[in-house]
């Protein structure tokens, strides 16, 4: 790993041609890859065109190693914990299927959670019998870990389910704090890590949850279609919901054992090219330094938001104690979609934030017609305190 002190924000930009003529902040959404996670790929795309993409594999054996060996370092997990899917739904769906829920157990969440997860974990309540409970923010926005504590306190909860940032604001929920409480009552833990892997320090130990998903496209800057899941090994779990012959295997004419773990959960059909592209991402974003990464998103998108809070007519709408690297926005006078749009034809590169990724969000409505969408900037350390001021001042000339 490299020291913070030597970090060249403009070798960074070197590594990613496409900052190139855009002010790309939908970080969030689906960063720019460096080109040594772009060559890695295509290689392997160029090997399987001349041997097929089964012996293709077969040669590529030492580089899916390092794939599982780069994630989980980045997370602080063993890669024996760490397994790979198409998506982070998809292993997130996965994780919460292994829970095993007896009727009437109730499953904690948070009013931030994201639209997907809050669908799957309905969806689960309808299956399993069990209830799931919106714990409330607290008066900073932030779940409430008072609420947590005594709902947890008070028995019957079989899961407590929460993302770490959610993708609508720049929100940080206290994913350690949450941790503590979980050990203390014995409740198993599933944490969604989409916007925290790649932006800030991931420590699977020291947040405690037995299982977290994550996705390679956003701030790891993996390819689109990479995702993984961490298994904390010996986590109390059932069986897989989906399970085949590579996570299990025939013990009789009408039996099957699943293998212990995240092994159980494994799958025979990915895309080979695009998970050594992530395991060449993950080794990149240790070697800039999760450190490093955290100090200056953050202080990039601290600039944006006292810039932008400084404009008339612009109101940032991120609430908590502690911020990401997403700043969300609004223009009054102005659909937020049209200025996206706008800033788009400029060069500049963000997106929508909509009511419905945030079902059970308590922020009070906004305008006439309640919640409206709002613009999402999502900064990476690649972006410049120089891009960042030009686009407050297009926001200005816009409002």
């Amino acid at each position: 790993m490299r020291e913070w002190a030597v970090v060249d924000v403009a070798e960074l930009r070197e590594d990613t041609p496409g900052c190139a003529g855009v002010v790309f902040l939908d970080n969030a959404g689906a960063s720019l890859v460096p080109r040594q996670v772009h060559r890695a790929v295509v290689e392997h795309l160029e090997l399987e065109t001349r041997v097929g993409g089964y012996e293709a594999q077969d040669l590529a054996a030492g580089a899916l190693a390092q794939t599982s060996e780069q994630v989980a370092g980045l997370i602080g997990a063993d890669p024996g914990e760490v397994v790979f899917f198409e998506g982070a739904s998809q292993a997130w769906s996965q994780a919460l299927g292994a829970v095993e829920l007896e009727p009437g157990q109730r499953v904690l969440t948070t009013t931030s959670e994201y639209a997907s997860n809050g669908v799957g974990l309905l969806r689960m309540a309808r299956l399993r019998e069990v209830r799931v409970q919106v714990v409330p923010d607290d008066a900073q926005g932030v779940l409430d870990l008072g609420v947590l504590e005594a709902e947890l306190a008070r028995g019957d909860v079989g899961l407590v389910a929460i993302n770490h940032m959610p993708t609508h604001s720049g929100l940080v929920n206290p994913a350690e704090a949450v941790g503590v409480l979980c050990r203390r009552f014995g409740v198993r833990y599933l944490l969604d890590a989409c916007q925290s892997v790649g932006q800030w320090e991931v420590d699977v130990e020291r947040i405690g949850c037995d299982l977290l998903s994550a996705t390679g496209r956003k701030f790891v800057r993996a390819p689109r279609g990479t995702g993984f899941l961490y298994v904390r090994s010996g986590a109390r779990l059932g069986e897989p919901l989906l399970v085949n012959h590579i996570g299990g295997e025939w013990s009789g004419p009408q039996e099957y054992r699943v293998a212990p773990g995240a092994a159980g959960f494994a799958s025979f059909e990915h895309a080979v090219a695009a998970q050594i592209g992530l395991g060449v991402a993950a080794r990149y974003a240790r070697w800039v330094g999760m450190g490093w990464a955290r100090e200056r998103i953050g202080g990039l998108a601290g600039l944006l938001r006292a810039q932008l809070g400084q404009v008339a007519g612009v109101r940032v709408h991120d609430r908590g104690r502690e911020l990401s690297g997403i700043v969300t926005f609004s223009v009054a006078g102005r659909e937020s979609a049209w200025v996206v749009k706008a800033l788009r034809e400029q060069g500049v590169r963000t997106s929508l934030s909509r009511p419905a990724d945030q079902v059970w969000a308590q922020e009070p409505a906004q305008g006439q017609g309640g919640a409206q969408a709002v613009v999402r900037a999502s900064v990476h350390y690649y972006n410049t305190e120089a891009e960042l001021e030009r686009v407050v001042e297009l926001v200005r000339s816009l409002a």
